[in-house]
């Protein structure tokens, strides 16, 4: 059978994941959440026509000339007069533009007087009309769009939403997922290893990767290598949104993650994708509930995650782009292809920007992936891809 390919496969999981129902979250709590439904202002912004800078307020019409004083306009303390011919009323950046009014005279050109008819101003150049005003309403208009279903919410949109008054935000629920690694050899972190023994390291990195994508995470203890122990731990994955194995979906004897699931009700979407490493990589779903069977090799688990796991964490949560954030670099040197399989290497940002290929790029090899910036992706073909030559390039978040 031949291998699919990771653009079939990121479709094929893409059709299976449903957004999760949408819930109202409050503002402070919603950065790095998906929107659910498009905002719509419910006011003008700015909401009254306002002063953009220290200055007077003026008739655009009276000036040059000498302007008598009456008044002033600070943030939050509006002039509550109206504003005749040859007169000014001082302003702050940020207050109401007095009626009457229809410019702003910076500071900078504004000599102050004083006579026996009192203060004065005078202005020795013309002020154009609307000259730092802003506009009510010239920021964003009351049941306008500001802000797009799908989109991630950061800190700007966060501004734009207070700057309304919106004190929540619809935004879809976070995906609960179980994760669960395999493996008889297997042992807790802290626990001493005994013959043939390791860590469980698969177990702490998925959980901070997973706390990177919004997902509330359940750990389930290490199983060992039979199927009594695999179908009890997966009975109690299947309860989640989302579940992510490690190991055990191979070719193997002891390799029973896709056997057993398929006992509990899961129907394998894919098996084996056309990737080094993470090449068998399965994906299936039971009734909403996805299942990501990931090697069991912490790279290849990493890699898979971060093309597959993530994206669909995201669509969970209604981001309308379920494929992995690619950008474009070029490497530093030549790169052997892989006639059959895209390659994921590990690679460092050099000084200009370029992608520099790291020694050790054996799927075992964790701790060369803790000083990487990032994953290059070299597709399948014969030959080398040249120094110079632009690839797709992902960023490990959170390192």
């Amino acid at each position: 059978m031949p291998l699919l390919l990771i653009d079939d496969a990121l479709a094929k999981i893409a059709e299976r994941v449903v957004p999760l129902p949408r819930v109202s979250v409050p503002l402070a709590q919603t950065l790095g959440r998906f929107l659910a439904e498009p905002v719509v202002a419910p006011l003008d912004l700015p909401p009254f026509t306002n002063s953009a800078m220290d200055g007077y307020a003026i008739r655009a019409a009276d000036t040059p000339g000498r302007l008598r004083m009456i008044g002033e306009a600070a943030a939050g303390s509006p002039f509550t007069g109206t504003l005749g011919a040859d007169e000014a009323v001082a302003i702050s950046t940020g207050a109401v533009l007095p009626d009457g009014a229809d410019a702003v005279a910076q500071i900078e050109i504004v000599t102050a007087l004083t006579g026996p008819s009192g203060p004065s101003i005078a202005i020795d150049q013309a002020v154009e009309l609307d000259e730092a005003i802003r506009h009510a309403g010239s920021d964003v208009r009351r049941g306008d769009q500001v802000l797009e279903a799908g989109i991630r919410i950061g800190p700007a949109q966060i501004g734009a939403a207070g700057a309304l008054g919106l004190g929540e935000l619809p935004c879809g629920q976070l995906p609960s997922v179980a994760v669960l690694s395999t493996g008889t050899e297997l042992r807790p972190i802290g626990e001493d290893l005994g013959p043939g023994q390791i860590y469980d390291s698969n177990g702490p990195m998925l959980t901070a990767l997973l706390e990177t994508a919004g997902a509330t995470v359940t750990r389930i203890p290490a199983v060992a290598d039979t199927a009594e122990a695999h179908r009890e731990a997966l009975e109690t994955a299947l309860e989640h949104d989302v579940v992510i194995t490690t190991g055990g979906v191979s070719v193997g004897p002891h390799d029973l993650v896709r056997r057993v699931g398929a006992e509990l009700g899961v129907e394998e979407v894919f098996w084996r994708v056309a990737l080094r490493p993470g090449k068998p990589l399965s994906f299936g779903v039971r009734e909403r509930t996805l299942l990501f069977g990931l090697p069991g090799n912490p790279v290849s688990t990493l890699v898979c995650f971060e093309l597959f796991v993530r994206p669909a964490l995201y669509g969970l949560q209604g981001s309308t782009t379920i494929e992995p954030e690619f950008g474009k670099r070029v490497l530093t040197q030549a790169i052997a292809r892989n006639p059959e399989r895209d390659d994921l290497i590990r690679v460092r940002i050099a000084a200009d920007g370029s992608l520099e290929p790291l020694r050790g790029q054996q799927s075992h090899q964790i701790t060369i992936t803790a000083v990487s910036d990032g994953l290059a992706r070299i597709p399948a073909g014969t030959g080398e891809l040249a120094a110079g030559a632009e690839v797709a390039f992902l960023p490990l978040h959170g390192l």
